[in-house]
């Protein structure tokens, strides 16, 4: 296959998988802030948490449907234009896949008609029993795709057949927990999270702007806050542990992600910002702390830090698209810590809901989960490269034996598909969040709540 096909193919597979990841990322935290809203409800009657609930219940539904068909859509490449690595891989990470499918999606579809339709048709344990299955349906879904992955970045547990195939060993264990997925699990589940914190943060401030006494946006915003603050710091933390996994088992990603062309044998600089030149194999107009970088990776200001002069050309990832990725997810991610931070003072202060700048903050902030995740799905995919399976398995040598033109023209016409498609679900998802939720409280099926002798409005 030519070295233009070869690009196609990966753009189309990064174009299919950068647009499905959108979904799910969305998808395991709204789903668990479902679960959180009709528990609350149970547990306390407050018609605030059923009216948040059926609120966000209809963009669950639009979300998880373009996740599935995007999803769908992206399996099918791995044997129109990958032909070759699922021969090669597929007998190790094709029943993981298998298991995703036969577990979580399986749950997740066994319990979303129920959840989306069976509000005035089951009893309330038995809707949150459905509200709770697909919450834990997504877990296990992501659980099982970053076990593909991740067996894929820290390959274990494998023999190599007579045909160069990856056939299982002795224990599936070890191929299923490798050693990168505890970290990647944490980390991508943490991100998911603070995505829809985010989003729904968003929303809840987008309305306070307009009405700082609408329950349902103070509650929306108050509890996105609370995961804010709790929660980025934690994903700092995770974020750190998956590094250092990162640097024993990929240390070539990590060489990219921090800049490193050359070896420091007493201590390397944290390169903060610079442009990276990888054909004079240096970093142009860096700005640096020095010997931070081994204080973060190594605890220690003087340990050496192998760099890319180590590595064969060949075997380098594209060091610029990684070193920026990875700073706009870090820097993300400090900005998320920053503004739970500022919404920790401003309960302090009794001005959680009274502090226009804040909410114009969050608003601002809606949309910096999904940037963050897109960008560490980017250092994790291209920092692997020139590999599919690392260290074992070549990019070059996975891809189907197919022309340009073929690549090209199914490039083009994913563009257009998913843009329009897409587009539109976006636009109508938009839509949706730009409805101030209900003010007046109401049961989770919509009939109002009888208080004092008074029947409030029905919606």
């Amino acid at each position: 296959m030519d070295a233009t096909a070869l690009l196609l193919a990966r753009a189309q597979f990064a174009f299919t998988v950068s647009f499905h990841f959108l979904f799910p990322a969305f998808t395991i935290g709204l789903a668990s802030f479902l679960a959180v809203l009709e528990g609350l409800w149970l547990k306390t009657g407050r018609g605030v948490y059923a009216n948040l609930y059926r609120y966000w219940l209809k963009i669950f539904a639009v979300v998880f449907a373009m996740g599935v068909v995007s999803g769908i859509v992206m399996s099918y490449q791995f044997g129109t234009n990958w032909s070759v690595f699922s021969d090669k891989a597929g007998p190790a990470i094709g029943p993981l896949m298998a298991y995703e499918v036969l577990t979580a999606f399986f749950l997740e579809a066994g319990f979303l008609g129920v959840m989306l339709f069976g509000i005035n048709r089951v009893g309330r344990k038995l809707h949150f029993l459905a509200t709770l299955a697909v919450a834990v349906g997504t877990f296990i879904s992501a659980f099982w795709i970053l076990s593909a992955n991740s067996w894929m970045q820290t390959p274990v547990g494998y023999e190599i057949g007579a045909n160069g195939q990856f056939l299982p060993g002795p224990s599936w264990l070890a191929i299923i927990f490798n050693p990168s997925l505890p970290y990647r699990l944490v980390h991508t589940v943490l991100a998911a999270y603070l995505t829809t914190a985010f989003a729904v943060g968003a929303v809840g401030a987008w309305h306070l702007l307009k009405d700082r006494a609408n329950p349902g946006a103070r509650k929306m915003f108050s509890m996105a806050m609370w995961m804010a603050a709790l929660v980025a710091p934690l994903q700092i933390v995770a974020g750190d542990m998956h590094g250092l996994n990162t640097l024993e088992h990929q240390p070539v990603k990590v060489m990219a992600m921090e800049g490193h062309y050359q070896s420091h044998p007493d201590g390397a600089p944290l390169i903060l910002f610079g442009i990276p030149n990888s054909a004079e194999k240096r970093v142009d107009y860096a700005i640096e702390i020095p010997k931070a970088s081994s204080l973060i990776l190594k605890h220690d200001l003087n340990a050496p830090l192998k760099g890319l002069d180590t590595v064969p050309d060949a075997n380098e990832p594209p060091v610029p698209i990684v070193f920026w990725a990875f700073r706009i997810m870090v820097g993300l991610g400090f900005a998320m810590a920053g503004l739970g931070l500022w919404s920790l003072v401003a309960r302090a202060r009794k001005s959680l809901y009274d502090w226009p700048l804040l909410h114009r903050a969050a608003v601002l902030m809606g949309p910096s989960g999904f940037v963050a995740v897109l960008a560490g799905w980017v250092v994790t995919e291209v920092g692997r490269q020139p590999f599919t399976v690392y260290g074992l398995l070549r990019t070059a040598e996975s891809v189907s034996p197919l022309g340009a033109p073929a690549v090209a023209a199914s490039l083009a016409a994913f563009a257009v598909v998913y843009f329009c498609v897409f587009g539109m679900g976006i636009l109508y998802l938009l839509k949706l969040m730009r409805k101030p939720p209900e003010a007046h409280e109401s049961t989770l099926d919509g009939a109002p709540i009888r208080s004092a002798g008074v029947t409030l409005p029905r919606p």
